[in-house]
Order: C-alpha cells, then structure tokens, then sequence
C-alpha cells in the first residue's frame, strides 16, 4: 500500500472547451481528512468529478494516482471498485428502482460477492437509525420524491453501506437546514476511521463540526492557492475568499 492514498499531478481539465483545472496539485494520505473552499466556479466540483472519472471532464494533461496506481484513464465502476465514492449536489431520481435495490446492487458490483439479503436489510436499517431515516425510505424509488434533505441522506447512507477508502463528499450540506446538517454531520463521523480518506468540497462550516481537519485547501481559477489547517477554514468564515486573495497577492 503506498503511504499516499491520492495524488493529483498538474491537473488540467476543460469541459466544453473552456478550461477549468489549470495545472492542480493535491495530495491525501491514508487516515486524512482534506476541506477543499473557495469562491464559486473556482473548480471544486470539477475536481471532484475528474477523480472519480465522469467522462465528461477532458484531461488535458497531468495524472492522477490512488494507491500509487494510475488512474487517469480508467472508467468509473473501475475506480469505484478500488474504493473511491462521491456523493453529488443534486442527486439523480431513479424511477423503477428501489433505494434498497440500487444499494445492493452496488455493493455486490463493488466488491464482486453475493450478498445475503436479511444480513443486508439488517445491516441497511441499522445504518438508516443512525441518520434517523424512516425504513419505508428504502423501499421507495431512489431519491423519486425525496426531499433535498433525503436525498443527501440517502448519500451519506450509500457511502456508510460501501464503505470506501476514500469518500469526496460534494457540498453535501448544500440547502440543508440546521438539523439535517446535524445528522449529515453524524454521518460522516461514522465513516471517519483510520485507515480512510474524506475530500470534502464546502461552502459552510456547519458540516465540519466534530470532524478533525487535517488539511484545508483554497482552490481559485482552477488551482490551489493556499494550504493550512482546520484554522484556515475560521479565517475564510471570518475574511471572505477575497479578503485572502488580496493577501496573497501583497
């Protein structure tokens, strides 16, 4: 196992023809947890979604490493397999499949084994508890509707059940109120453990409470411009993103 989990080279990335990622660096250790903030259209999502392979983002140049193998090209349910898991802004409503159903399928895709269903079901609820979600939720169609609330439980309740190395978590608090936030936040405590990896890409503090931060990054203009600790998230919160551009290019 290499002692970094992810390694992000000179990354840069167009969609549509216009460039977003310009020259990227971004490295995650085993056991890490990394905020990545900054002003809108600064790339945060882009980033997220290139590291998990949507082929809609184009790879101008640079690499991208887990687990010290490269990954650059390879399709998603490929990196998916080796243990990287994003949950999106807008989840998708699957009509005709139930929440139960698509987690199960996942799970056996991921790890290439059959599952036993009641061991399933009994594991699923007991995950469900712990972010106070009704059983009924995993017999209906997936996120079909669902609140926004929901839906991002249903993410959180996806990563909880997969179990990834490393999990990038993309504005999962977006238009959440104070107490879905509280249970999204719990959540993600649950996931935390030693031995695997969060990328969370946010907005707002709130979600970071009770989490130990170990790297905070600002990305601007589809780079990372400054790097600190849990510390430099209380700055942002207190000077704005650019109050710190202003500083940094004094």
């Amino acid at each position: 196992m290499s002692d970094e989990l992810l390694r992000v080279e000179k990354l840069c990335v167009t969609v549509d023809g216009n460039r977003i990622l310009n020259g990227l660096d971004l490295t995650v250790r085993p056991g890490e947890t990394h905020v990545i903030m900054g002003p809108n259209g600064a790339g945060k999502s882009t980033l997220g979604n290139v590291i998990m392979g949507n082929p809609v983002y184009s790879v101008d140049s640079g690499r991208i490493f887990f687990d010290g193998l490269d990954i650059t090209d390879m399709k998603t349910d490929e990196r998916a397999k080796l243990g990287i898991f994003i949950s999106f802004q807008s989840p998708q409503e699957v009509p005709g499949v139930t929440l139960e159903e698509f987690m199960r399928a996942s799970r056996s895709a991921v790890t290439g084994k059959p599952l036993k269903v009641f061991a399933f079901q009994k594991e699923l609820r007991s995950v469900m508890d712990t972010l106070s979600m009704d059983h009924s939720y995993a017999g209906r169609d997936l996120n079909v509707g669902f609140s926004g609330g929901e839906k991002k439980k249903a993410e959180i309740l996806q990563m909880l059940m997969m179990g990834p190395r490393l999990a990038i978590l993309d504005e999962t608090d977006s238009g959440l109120d104070v107490d879905a936030v509280k249970i999204v936040s719990e959540g993600i405590r649950h996931f935390k453990k030693e031995d695997n990896s969060l990328i969370i890409i946010t907005h707002n503090a709130r979600i970071l409470e009770g989490l130990d931060v170990d790297h905070t990054h600002i990305l601007s203009k589809g780079r990372i411009t400054r790097n600190g600790d849990a510390s430099l998230v209380d700055e942002i919160e207190r000077e704005g993103f650019k109050a710190l551009e202003e500083e940094e290019q004094v």
